[in-house]
């Protein structure tokens, strides 16, 4: 981790390493809080996330043995429409006037979940996994790894990835972040802060029994045609209200996983 690095160092010299997301800023006794936060993660010699360095204009840099970072055909559109990694995006929610008067007056839970981005030969893939029939919320619903932010994270994109490899078992380095869609607010009254990044071909997820039913895989360019989702009404409370989903054989992708993923095909038309 960076730590004992003077508060007045240039962090663009800097070369962190072990628990390092890429996000340096150092307080007066010399912390990079980033990385305390993320003491979690394995100390490996090189594991990082790649964060925005000094003179990237915000774009994730290729490090050494991300060599599928470079395979994600959609990489400069994303790198030029994302929210910066050190500029987390603020607001309660893009959506959140239409569930305005369904949700409590108590402030939101903090959350963050991982939309990953898998470079395949035959085109990039958005995994997915299908939560456990037995949870207590949200049982058998398709969605992204991720959860509530803790305050030990100290970083959304942490809370994230931490989330992440308790559920499927992803290293910090087999994935990339690149940066963040808009905050999303459920009716369950979590604030959702999706962070968008690139995931290792190689991965091979192991579910965590008690969370995960399956992890499976949908080509984005399926996702991201308008023409597969379609809104639907629900009864909610007395009142009908309308829900994303899409027509995915096998897999009912609806809700806020589809209104995320809505969210990136809007940011997307931005590039």
């Amino acid at each position: 981790m960076c730590r004992g690095v003077p508060a007045s160092a240039n962090v663009s010299e800097q070369r962190p390493h072990g628990s390092c997301i890429g996000l340096c800023q150092f307080d007066q006794p010399g912390f990079c809080p980033y990385c305390v936060a993320a003491a979690w993660l394995p100390a490996r010699a090189g594991a990082r996330l790649p964060g925005p360095q000094a003179g990237s204009g915000g774009a994730a840099q290729p490090q050494p043995g991300h060599r599928y970072l470079g395979a994600l055909e959609e990489l400069p559109a994303l790198g030029r429409v994302l929210h910066r990694l050190d500029r987390v995006p603020q607001g309660i929610g893009w959506n959140h006037a239409q569930l305005a008067d369904l949700l409590p007056s108590q402030p939101p839970v903090q959350a963050a979940v991982l939309v990953g981005l898998v470079p395949r030969a035959s085109g990039t893939q958005v995994l997915l996994t299908r939560r456990t029939e037995t949870l207590r919320s949200h049982a058998g619903q398709v969605g992204f790894p991720g959860g509530r932010i803790e305050a030990v994270d100290g970083h959304p994109a942490v809370a994230a990835l931490r989330e992440s490899n308790e559920e499927i078992a992803l290293l910090p380095e087999q994935t990339v972040a690149l940066g963040f869609l808009d905050p999303f607010i459920t009716i369950t009254n979590y604030r959702v802060l999706p962070l968008v990044a690139v995931i290792d071909p190689d991965f091979v997820a192991i579910p965590s029994p008690d969370e995960v039913a399956e992890v499976f895989e949908v080509p984005l360019a399926y996702l991201m045609d308008m023409r597969h989702l379609r809104a639907r009404p629900v009864d909610w409370g007395g009142n009908t209200r309308s829900v994303l989903e899409y027509d995915w054989p096998g897999q009912r992708i609806w809700g806020a996983t589809a209104a995320m993923l809505a969210n990136l095909h809007q940011r997307l038309q931005q590039a």
